[in-house]
């Protein structure tokens, strides 16, 4: 078998094993390039480390940190219940402003399944007591996560722009961000006619109460407690509630936006403003915000370094190390020839946008994104098609299929249903997610792609 073949079934078997036995795939990854780099290639370890990408380290180190002063300060109890407040009591809006909390929260730079963790209890809650559909809620929760987590300073948007910046290819931040903002809000209004939005409407203005969101929140914690260890996730309402109540300056009333509330929305905001206007570098930006941040306000701060999602820097530099090491060997080269040797552009390009989303349907859409990419550049590099289109496409592929009960944000929504309901939301977003890994593909290569060539 040659080294290429080697190599690539060694990525295959991380992505296997990761998600079969719950092991964090970046250290997987991590040792895969160690093993595979001395075994197979004789490389250094030197030659090894050189693929580890610091840059994106320092971006998902900044971003996350930002995340979790402005969960500890309370900003994100205030976005979830000025959200909550803007709709008044027009139930239909309910569903909405769940996706637009979960848009903001993943938008500023949340991981995706802690934004479905933190809001997916208050809304399934809200689900029962406005007799609202659980799998329409529960769908606006994940595609609500998705729609922003490719803003510039989003995790999935930093992880791309990073990848494309460091191949030099062509890119585009904004229309990144604003074609799958797009896909995720389609999805998401399917989603909301299909499962009884127009009733919703037809009710008109009902008493939607702000006050019962802890209530609520607390029956879904309690449900989605006992329910972790039948679906596989690790007990997702419980860590959410800890994350949005933890720190001590968090106490006051969260509808209330106070000083340092302020001053993180400002925050915020200046950090997008800087990435999208004047392209400044999003991680250590980032980073400057939340150390000024910590020094203005040091009691809000307590525990925040333990909450960036080291995990997730774990994942993405493992798997960004495993193919930068397969990239100097000429792995991605000859994959890349093998893809343009298919000889009609536009198939190869809808079967990467595919194998995207079926992977990322029962596996990590971080690492999917991460890996996927720089498989293609050599295919990218011959101009045969777009490669703004073609990475808006992937990108749409391989997030919008989160929706997935095996993946970490359905299995979010199923755990935090009505014990009565659990099976029928399983059932549904396997319906849908196996739907939408076969049509979100097809239709964004459709749209993004064909027409470029």
């Amino acid at each position: 078998m040659s080294h290429e073949l080697i190599s690539l079934a060694v990525l295959a078997i991380v992505f296997l094993v990761a998600t079969v036995r719950g092991v964090n795939m970046g250290a997987l990854a991590l040792v895969a390039s160690f093993i595979v780099g001395l075994a197979v290639y004789d490389a250094t370890t030197d030659d090894v480390l050189a693929g580890f990408p610091s840059g994106l380290f320092v971006i998902l180190v900044g971003v996350t940190y930002l995340f979790a002063l402005a969960k500890n300060n309370g900003t994100v109890d205030w976005i979830v219940h000025a959200s909550v407040r803007a709709v008044g009591g027009r139930v239909a809006l309910v569903p909405w402003a769940m996706f637009v909390v979960c848009a903001i929260v993943t938008a500023i730079g949340a991981v995706s399944p802690a934004a479905v963790a933190i809001v997916a209890p208050v809304a399934m809650g809200f689900a029962v007591r406005y007799q609202i559909h659980p799998v329409m809620m529960g769908m606006m929760v994940v595609q609500g996560a998705t729609a922003g987590s490719f803003s510039p300073i989003g995790i999935f948007g930093s992880i791309t722009n990073g990848v494309v910046e460091s191949n030099d290819l062509p890119g585009s931040q904004t229309f990144l961000f604003f074609s799958t903002f797009l896909a995720a809000t389609v999805i998401a209004a399917v989603t909301y006619l299909a499962f009884g939005g127009r009733a919703l409407i037809a009710r008109g203005r009902e008493d939607v109460s702000v006050a019962a969101m802890g209530a609520e929140a607390e029956h879904a914690s309690y449900a989605a407690t006992r329910a972790g260890g039948s679906t596989g996730a690790p007990h997702p309402a419980v860590e959410a509630r800890r994350s949005a109540g933890s720190a001590g300056a968090a106490a006051d009333d969260p509808s209330v936006l106070n000083l340092q509330r302020g001053v993180t929305l400002f925050g915020l905001v200046a950090l997008m403003v800087g990435a999208l206007g004047f392209d400044l570098d999003v991680g250590f930006t980032a980073l400057t915000i939340a150390v000024a941040l910590t020094l203005a306000f040091p009691a809000s701060a307590k525990g925040a370094v333990e909450k960036i999602s080291w995990g997730t820097v774990l994942l993405i530099g493992g798997i960004v190390t495993y193919v930068t090491l397969l990239q100097n060997q000429g792995v991605v080269d000859w994959l890349g020839d093998g893809v343009a040797g298919v000889g009609a552009p536009l198939v190869a390009a809808v079967l990467i946008c595919l194998i995207g989303a079926v992977v990322s349907a029962f596996a990590s859409t971080t690492g999917i994104i991460g890996a996927l990419i720089p498989l293609a550049v050599p295919f990218l590099l011959t101009d045969q098609v777009s490669a703004v289109g073609l990475i808006a496409a992937l990108a749409i592929s391989s997030s919008v299929v989160d929706c997935s009960p095996f993946s970490t944000n359905g299995a979010l929504v199923v755990a935090n249903a009505e014990p009565d309901q659990r099976e029928l939301v399983f059932k549904r977003l396997m319906q849908w997610g196996m739907s939408i890994v076969v049509i979100a593909p097809v239709v964004a290569w459709a749209v993004l792609v064909v027409p470029t060539v």
